[in-house]
């Protein structure tokens, strides 16, 4: 047998014309509450909440931002204000001597392995690579070798997983 799979689920249905239910709940609302305003307030008062209040209807019923509704961009920018947050940057230097200074495992092996980084890693294990190959030719010099030993990591990861 075969079976007719609902297509754009995610599109909400036009019941009143061109609106959706939710459209027309936050259009509808906003006209009450600017008619309130208007009857409640002078008229100097009341145009700018108007103004506000139709304007913010709006953007509910028909704005996007970013694809989803504009309901959902409130939500986060509410919860963000609300939320407390930490920033914390350290832009002093401390010079290489008080470092070594203050440090009780200057001297010491470490004992996790940290892979070292450069700017540019795939540069790095190229010019590794070379000097592998001229290690393995028997063509590569002390000064060759010196700076391949010095790329290994003092401590490899399975050295690192061993008890």
């Amino acid at each position: 047998m075969q079976f007719q799979v609902p297509q754009f689920i995610e599109v909400e249905d036009k019941i009143f014309g061109p609106l959706t239910f939710r459209q027309f709940i936050y259009l509808g609302g906003s006209a009450g509450l600017a008619y309130i305003l208007f009857r409640v307030l002078p008229f100097f008062f009341a145009f700018p909440l108007i103004a506000g209040v139709v304007g913010l209807a709006v953007a509910l019923a028909f704005f996007q931002f970013n694809g989803r509704p504009f309901i959902i961009a409130m939500e986060n920018a509410f919860f963000y204000a609300l939320h407390p947050r930490l920033y914390l940057w350290n832009n002093e230097r401390k010079p290489m001597a008080k470092i070594a200074k203050s440090d009780p495992l200057a001297g010491k092996a470490p004992e996790v392995y940290i892979p070292k980084l450069s700017e540019s890693r795939l540069h790095e294990l190229a010019w590794s690579l070379d000097i592998k190959e001229k290690i393995a030719e028997g063509s590569a010099d002390n000064q060759d070798r010196a700076r391949y030993d010095a790329m290994k990591p003092i401590r490899t990861a399975r050295d690192a997983y061993k008890p």
